[in-house]
C-alpha cells in the first residue's frame, strides 16, 4: 500500500521466464505500451523493459493472430519482443496492473492535461468547449482518481484516507493498524477538485471552504456496503478531507475476535446478563472502545428486548437496534438524548461517551432503576474509571451500586502469519517476561506451552504485508467486576491502592499481562506491547 514499498525495483522478474508473481510490479510506462483491449484481446501482457527489449507474457504464443499483433506492436515501439508463455491464471494476475492505482491515476491525469490543451486552443465555440471541458474535469478523471483512492484504501484495509494540501502537491495516506502510511502524490492543482467531488458525494456545500463540514456517503465495492464519514477541514494550503472508511463486514466483530479471553471474557459475559446496571468500556481514542461496544450489542440484540443508544457519530447501522446521533449544535446533547430514552420504554442503552456530570449522573440512575447501561470513559486503566466519577459528582455510594464491569482495552497490531519469524530471547526479555508471569494466575496460563522456554516472535515483512511485518490489529484487555469487596471500599474517599489489591485478589491481570499471554502465543510483539502500555523500553536482538 505505502509508496515506498511500491516503488521498489526487484531484479528482473521475468528472467529467463521465471516470474516472481508475488512480487512482480509492471509500471505505468510499461503497461501503456500495450493497449488494454489489445492485451485483452490477444490474452498478451507487458511485463518488463530491458533497454529495447520488451518481455511479454503470453497465453498462446503459437496464435497466428497473436505472432502478428506482437509483430506490430514491436515495430510501432520500435523494441524487440521476448515472448514468456505464461497460464490463464498468470494473465489474469498480471492484467490487474491496469486497473493498479498508479496506472489509473496516471492515465486520468493526463487526460486532465489534454483537456486543459484543449482548453487554450482559441476555436470556434470557445464558451461550449470551456464549459466542456470543466464537465470533463469534474466528471470523469477525477472522478476517477476518487474511485481509485476509496478502492486501494478499501483493498488495503485501511481505516481512514487523508486527503492533504501541501505547498506544491496534493498528499494521500492512508492509515494502516492505526499508522498512516504515504500512499500517493498528486499534482496540486487538482486538489481542489478532489475535494469538490467528495463534497458532492457527501452532500456538503462545494462553496464553503472557510469552515468544517461533516458528510457520509455509500458505495458498493465488489458487492460489499461501504459507508464512508467525511470531514472536511480549512488548513493553510486549502482543505484537507479526511474519510473514515466503514465496513459493516469488520467493524461488527465477536468479543473473541478482538481478543478478549479466559478470565475477562467470562466477567463481560457475566455482567452484560444482569438484571441492570452499568458497564464502562474505557481508553483513549482510537483504542477501539466503540468496536467492543458494538461487539456486547452483538451479544445482546435479541428480539425481546429494546435497545436505544445514543452515538456521536453512528459509524455502523446495526438491524435491530435504534440508534441515534446526537447534535450539539442545536442542543441535543447526550444528556438532552438520555432524558428522552428514558421515555423510549428501553432495557438497554448504549451511550457513547459519558463527559459530564449531568450525562454521569443520568446514565448512573438509568442503571438502578432497571436498565442495562454501556457507555465509555476516557481513562488510563479501569480502575480510573471510578475516581474519574467522582471527580464529575457523582455520589461514590451510586457508583458501588450502579456499576457492574469495568473493561480497560489498547490497541496492539498482530504479526503477519506469513512472514513470521523466532525471535532470540534476551536475559533482560526474559526477566521481564517472567516477572509478568509471575503475577498472572495460574488458571489463565494454562493454554500456554512453556515446555520448550519462553519463545517470542515477529514478522520480517512480505508482499502480503506490505513489509510491515504486521497485518491487522487485537486488543489488550484489564477486566474487573464491582463485587461485593469493592462496594465495600466505596466510602467517602475511594483509596486507589486498595481497590487495586481487592480486584488483584479477583483474579484481574494487567493490560501489559494480557499482552504478554498474546505475545507468547505469538499473536504479537513485545514492541507492540511497550508502545500501548507505555512502559519501559524492552531490549530486543
Amino acid at each position: 500500500m505505502t509508496e515506498d514499498k511500491k516503488n521498489e525495483k526487484s531484479e528482473s522478474n521475468a528472467e529467463n521466464g521465471k516470474i516472481d508473481w508475488e512480487n512482480l510490479k509492471i509500471s505505468p510506462d510499461i503497461i501503456s505500451l500495450v493497449p488494454y483491449e489489445a492485451a485483452k484481446q490477444y490474452k498478451f501482457v507487458p511485463l518488463e523493459k530491458d533497454g529495447h527489449v520488451l518481455r511479454l507474457g503470453v497465453v498462446d504464443d503459437e496464435n497466428i493472430e497473436v505472432q502478428n499483433a506482437l509483430q506490430f506492436l514491436a515495430e510501432k515501439n520500435q523494441l524487440s519482443v521476448e515472448i514468456i508463455k505464461i497460464s490463464e491464471k498468470d494473465f489474469k494476475n498480471a492484467l490487474e496492473a491496469y486497473t493498479s492505482p498508479t496506472f489509473t491515476i496516471t492515465k486520468a491525469l493526463e487526460s486532465i492535461t489534454a483537456q486543459e490543451k484543449f482548453e487554450t486552443e482559441p476555436a470556434e465555440g470557445e464558451t461550449e468547449g470551456k464549459e466542456k471541458g470543466e464537465a470533463v474535469m469534474r466528471d470523469a478523471p477525477v472522478a476517477k482518481i476518487v474511485e481509485v483512492i476509496l478502492r486501494n484504501a478499501i483493498e488495503g484495509s485501511a481505516s481512514d484516507v487523508h486527503i492533504e494540501p501541501l505547498e506544491d502537491s496534493v498528499r494521500v495516506r492512508y492509515r494502516l493498524d492505526g499508522i498512516l502510511h504515504n500512499s500517493l502524490a498528486l499534482p496540486k492543482k487538482i486538489g481542489p477538485a478532489i475535494v469538490s467531488r467528495i463534497k458532492i458525494l457527501s452532500n456538503l456545500k462545494i462553496d464553503e471552504r472557510r469552515k468544517p463540514q461533516d458528510g457520509r456517503f455509500r458505495i458498493i465495492e465488489k458487492g460489499k456496503q461501504i459507508d464512508l464519514r467525511v470531514s472536511s477541514f480549512p488548513v493553510s494550503m486549502g482543505e484537507k478531507v479526511v474519510m473514515r472508511v466503514l465496513d459493516k463486514e469488520k467493524g461488527l466483530l465477536d468479543l473473541e475476535d478482538l481478543g478478549v479471553m479466559g478470565r475477562n471474557y467470562e466477567v463481560i459475559k457475566e455482567g452484560i446478563f444482569e438484571p441492570y446496571g452499568m458497564i464502562l468500556i474505557t481508553g483513549p481514542t482510537g483504542s477501539g472502545k466503540s468496536t467492543t461496544l458494538y461487539a456486547i450489542l452483538k451479544i445482546m440484540n435479541k428480539e425481546g428486548v429494546n435497545i436505544v443508544t445514543l452515538e456521536d457519530p453512528v459509524e455502523y447501522a446495526l438491524e435491530g437496534i435504534n440508534q441515534s446521533q446526537v447534535k450539539p449544535e442545536i442542543g441535543y446533547t447526550f444528556a438532552t438524548g438520555l432524558r428522552s430514552i428514558l421515555r423510549q420504554d428501553p432495557d438497554i442503552i448504549m451511550v457513547g461517551e459519558i463527559r459530564d456530570k449531568e450525562t454521569a449522573e443520568l446514565a448512573v440512575h438509568a442503571a438502578l432503576t432497571g436498565h442495562i447501561v454501556l457507555s465509555t470513559l476516557h481513562t488510563n486503566d479501569s480502575i480510573g474509571a471510578i475516581p474519574r466519577m467522582i471527580d464529575m459528582g457523582v455520589e461514590p455510594f451510586l457508583i458501588a451500586s450502579s456499576l457492574r464491569v469495568v473493561v480497560a482495552q489498547r490497541l496492539v497490531r498482530k504479526i503477519c502469519e506469513f512472514c513470521e519469524e523466532e525471535v532470540r530471547v534476551t536475559e533482560t526479555i526474559k526477566r521481564t517476561i517472567e516477572k509478568n508471569l509471575a503475577q498472572i494466575p495460574e488458571e489463565q496460563k494454562k493454554d500456554l506451552d512453556l515446555s520448550r522456554g519462553i519463545k517470542i516472535h515477529r514478522g520480517k515483512g512480505c508482499p502480503k504485508c506490505g513489509g510491515l511485518g504486521t497485518k491487522g490489529r487485537i486488543g489488550i484487555f484489564e477486566v474487573f467486576s464491582v463485587n461485593d469487596e469493592v462496594v465495600n471500599l466505596m466510602g467517602e474517599k475511594v483509596e486507589e491502592e486498595a481497590l487495586r489489591k481487592v480486584v488483584k485478589n479477583q483474579g484481574m491481570i494487567k493490560m501489559k499481562q494480557d499482552g504478554i499471554l498474546k505475545v507468547l502465543k505469538g499473536i504479537t510483539t513485545l514492541e507492540e506491547i511497550e508502545r500501548a502500555t507505555e512502559e519501559e523500553s524492552l531490549e530486543i536482538d
